[in-house]
């Protein structure tokens, strides 16, 4: 693959250059191009041209970060120059004087010609169910709306002519409204029709219908929340695309309910974006080609000494090269990581993820780690902070596991064909010599678990070991349920071994474990110097496979 020169400025301080797998590399390039095809990409809404990473990036620059509310409901208001700019402003004020970001999209979409027209129609007429669902705008169907005009009779009852017993019928109008919740959550603060049918003056909620005097501002209320709704309704429904877009070039951050950009990109594009910003609502004609970064705006050009003076500012730093900025940024992540174990997965959240791991609660362990991994994937992600954990979170633990990870340090990728899933690195102690700890991991069991691993294990850490000359690396080899004759084909390793290709036989020390025993390893809380010598004695044990797991691994644990 060709990396264009301005890329590998990029990356030389994105990356970390003593981590020099293939498949990290690759992964690091593939998110350079995607990274240069979303500042290319454009979409076209309504006649108008907005290529929406220049639109983030313009934002992040300007207002340092978006919480999750103005990500999913503002950013994909701002279609041309004028309401980004304006929707900025408005997100500057709020956050400064108050205010809701509901009456930034109120007033974002009263700024459009066809919303404008609406309204007069609603206002300048008789209303029946036709107006109702002709003002609807529904772009499937105007009878998607017929609903709506039954809600319209009873919301007029209950505001503008006082009847607050109509406060149940409203209630039970909006069932059949296909975002009754929105619409229940803007009226009545609670959803019992037995608290309502008592006290319904208690039950609603201050709302744009509750100062109405007149008809014409009743009809507005109406249309302006109907609106209002039926667009947070769909923007909250593109809020995963329109995060999983965005992610893919690595640059985009989202944690703690808020999207910022990674420290490198960040400083990068905001050295840039008050030019950047004037392409962001014109199509680019290098869709298609791998071009150069200035190529796409000739402002792209990678100005060492602004990412430098941002990552100094940012970090508190005084780095001088980027080769010192590539290390301050390597810390800043791993300083991160540190910070993502302590918040998301402390000693009981573990136990609790090797148990979903064990009954395969697949959607469960998307919902606490990610859904943007399989679930493989994220089971080999937390083998590594289990051990990062046990090993005393000594090492570089995002320079040793064969994983691409997000921006925000969260899994994506499985591990690269002809690698371990991790290499743990331990240099020489009091507690044992240096030597490398492969991580082989797998939830394939039965007949599978004998076919897609017995083999891939023992050549890993042959070719591991024939490579790096350290006889005294290990795998330690970790499902959620063992297989005997796996167990009884690591053993035999010992004395079998594996040739290399000058037909020198390597003896292997391949060490099963299963994730009942990792669990008694974070319960028990050993440490890995506690664990290397259990592991060593069990691996010079002369015991038979059927009862060695038991007596040398089970029961020392």
């Amino acid at each position: 693959m060709c990396l264009t020169e301005a890329g590998k400025a990029l990356l030389k301080i994105s990356i970390d250059s003593d981590f020099e797998s293939d498949n990290s590399l690759q992964i690091a390039k593939d998110s350079f191009i995607y990274f240069k095809q979303l500042l290319k990409t454009s979409n076209n809404i309504d006649g108008d041209t907005v290529r929406p990473y220049i639109v983030l990036s313009y934002l992040l620059s300007e207002l340092d970060y978006l919480t999750k509310e103005e990500f999913t409901y503002l950013l994909p208001l701002c279609t041309t120059k004028e309401k980004t700019i304006f929707i900025k402003n408005k997100i500057c004020s709020i956050r400064s004087k108050g205010g809701s970001i509901d009456d930034v999209i109120i007033d974002t979409l009263m700024q459009m010609d066809n919303y404008k027209l609406a309204l007069q129609e609603l206002l300048n007429n008789q209303v029946d169910e036709e107006l109702i669902c002709a003002i609807g705008m529904n772009r499937k169907s105007r009878d998607y709306d017929t609903n709506y005009y039954q809600l319209y009779v009873e919301l007029k009852k209950l505001y503008l002519d006082n009847n607050i017993d109509n406060a149940i019928t409203v209630f039970n109008s909006l069932d059949k409204i296909n975002i009754k919740i929105l619409w229940k959550k803007i009226l009545f603060n609670t959803v019992s029709k037995k608290t309502i049918e008592k006290s319904p003056e208690k039950c609603l909620k201050n709302n744009m219908f509750s100062a109405v005097k007149t008809e014409q501002d009743f009809k507005i209320a109406f249309f302006k929340t109907m609106h209002l709704l039926k667009a947070k309704a769909t923007l909250r429904d593109y809020l995963d695309l329109n995060r999983r877009y965005f992610k893919i070039t690595d640059t985009v951050i989202f944690e703690d309910g808020r999207v910022h950009f990674d420290i490198v990109p960040k400083h990068f594009l905001k050295s840039v974006i008050s030019e950047l910003f004037e392409y962001g609502f014109k199509a680019c004609d290098k869709l298609y080609s791998n071009c150069e970064l200035t190529d796409i705006a000739p402002c792209l050009v990678i100005n060492e000494k602004a990412i430098i003076k941002g990552i100094n500012v940012e970090l508190g730093g005084n780095v001088k090269t980027m080769e010192e900025a590539k290390k301050a940024v390597l810390d800043e992540r791993l300083n991160r990581f540190n910070e993502l174990i302590d918040n998301r997965f402390d000693d009981d959240t573990l136990i609790s993820l090797l148990d979903k791991f064990e009954n395969r609660d697949d959607k469960e362990i998307q919902t606490i780690v990610t859904d943007n991994a399989d679930v493989p994937t994220i089971f080999e992600y937390i083998l590594g902070v289990i051990w990062y954990k046990v090993s005393e979170r000594k090492g570089n633990i995002l320079k040793f596991m064969n994983l691409s990870l997000e921006a925000d340090l969260l899994p994506k990728t499985h591990a690269g064909g002809g690698e371990a899933d991790i290499v743990y690195e331990y240099t020489a102690c009091d507690d044992y010599p240096e030597h490398s700890m492969l991580l082989e991991a797998t939830l394939a069991d039965g007949t599978n678990q004998r076919r897609m691993e017995m083999e891939p294990v023992s050549r890993h850490l042959g070719q591991y070991i024939s490579k790096t000359d350290n006889s005294n690396s290990y795998c330690v080899f970790t499902t959620t349920y063992l297989d005997k004759n796996v167990i009884a084909d690591f053993r035999g390793r010992k004395i079998i071994g594996w040739y290399d290709e000058n037909d020198n036989n390597v003896p292997l020390k391949i060490i099963p474990l299963q994730t009942t025993e990792l669990k008694q390893i974070i319960v028990n809380k050993l440490k890995y110097k506690n664990l290397y010598n259990i592991f060593e004695t069990a691996y010079q044990s002369s015991e038979l496979a059927p009862s060695w797991y038991k007596n040398n691994l089970v029961d020392r644990i």
